[in-house]
């Protein structure tokens, strides 16, 4: 009977070349990959320069992993890349939509993301592998976007459980100036009051916008730090918001009391690390690391988690029609693997993807959230972040 099938298959490509040729591409999955690369200041560290495959390894990797198991079930899988700056991201965008792309991953900044979003409509599915802002799962939240990224919420949940199960209830935080700064600033104050802590001051670093162009700019902002965290009320750990990478790294070690460091420098809660070795991460990193020669961060792995994704909605429903993937990804029996011990799901009120957040060093994962003693009654995960009944999102 397979053998009939094959010869009549093959004298319809012969009498209608495009129908055959329709057949074929119906079984490739088609995406994209787009970064939108903001003009900035050098990071105080060289080490922590972007590479320029930044995200687009992780999806490469992807790809890969998607047509290990695509190809027992005649599936392929593609991801085109594009590097766009703000002002031309979107008419990138809508060539990938002139081009029917069913599913964009976006690495963007959250005004970005929330106008690509808006400029896909019903026309595309967005993976959101970058913006963390607590607005876009909530009052501006889209039903065509799922959240691979964590939200500052999600993160500075994450560190406050595990700061309290420290017994360090009281903490000095110091946030920059900018607006992503002053958002994961609110994510740890509202954090502090959802698990009990106490914020005994706040301060604001300004940026002046010199403290990167110059080496003298780099060591007037160390000699700043010992000063500027002088007279703080007795805290038990100091917890920096600096999503822009002004000051954060050199509050280790240069703060007036000797306390700990946590947030943006010193124990970071991140939605993956290159120190995690449990759970089949160690062979998730070294596969990473043999494709792109150097080790994985977070909005590769972000953009990974997104392309698995659409993956493995393709091998569940045994489908490579966009419709019917979007359609499980956004139903309760979607889940995928992502390397931190437990399956990860969607939510249902925001669309955020449900993840542990690993709590890292620069050497060492040091701890993984939710801790153990912070219980939820459907899903322990749900206790990072805005849980349902806290939800602003209405879609």
């Amino acid at each position: 009977m397979k053998g009939r099938i094959i010869i009549l298959l093959a004298g319809l490509s012969m009498a209608n070349p495009a129908l055959a040729q329709d057949a074929a591409a119906s079984q490739t999955v088609r995406a994209a990959v787009l970064r939108v690369d903001v003009p900035s200041l050098p990071p105080i560290s060289r080490l922590d320069a972007p590479p320029e495959d930044l995200g687009f390894a992780g999806a490469r990797l992807a790809i890969e992993d998607n047509d290990t198991t695509g190809r027992f079930m005649n599936q392929d899988f593609e991801a085109l890349e594009i590097a766009a700056t703000p002002e031309s991201a979107p008419a990138e965008m809508d060539k990938l939509l002139a081009q029917g792309i069913p599913f964009i991953v976006t690495l963007a900044d959250d005004a970005q993301t929330l106008a690509l979003a808006d400029q896909a409509g019903d026309r595309a599915l967005v993976l959101n592998a970058r913006a963390r802002g607590d607005g876009l799962r909530g009052k501006d939240c889209r039903f065509n976007v799922i959240h691979a990224a964590p939200s500052h919420a999600m993160l500075a949940d994450a560190l406050a459980q595990f700061l309290m199960w420290k017994q360090w209830p009281n903490w000095f935080l110091i946030a920059g100036s900018h607006p992503e700064d002053v958002a994961l600033a609110d994510a740890y104050r509202r954090a502090a009051t959802k698990f009990g802590a106490k914020i005994v001051e706040a301060r604001t670093y300004e940026d002046t916008g010199g403290s990167r162009r110059s080496d003298s700019g780099h060591v007037q902002v160390q000699q700043q730090m010992p000063v500027f965290t002088q007279r703080a009320p007795a805290h038990d750990v100091l917890i920096a918001a600096d999503e822009n990478g002004v000051f954060a790294d050199w509050l280790p070690y240069a703060t007036w009391d000797p306390r700990p460091v946590a947030g943006s420098a010193g124990l970071v809660p991140r939605s993956w690390a290159p120190s995690l070795e449990a759970w089949g991460a160690t062979q998730f990193q070294n596969r990473f690391e043999k494709l792109a020669g150097r080790p994985i961060r977070e909005e590769d792995y972000q953009t990974w988690i997104a392309l698995r994704m659409i993956g493995e909605a393709a091998t569940r429903t045994q489908s490579t029609d966009p419709v019917a993937l979007k359609e499980f990804m956004l139903s309760e029996n979607f889940e995928v693997a992502g390397f931190k011990g437990q399956k990860l799901t969607l939510r249902d009120w925001d669309h955020q993807l449900r993840q542990p957040i690993l709590l890292a060093t620069d050497s060492v994962t040091a701890s993984v959230s939710p801790q153990d003693q912070y219980l939820h009654q459907s899903s322990a995960l749900d206790t990072l972040g805005f849980d349902r009944p806290e939800t602003e999102c209405k879609f």
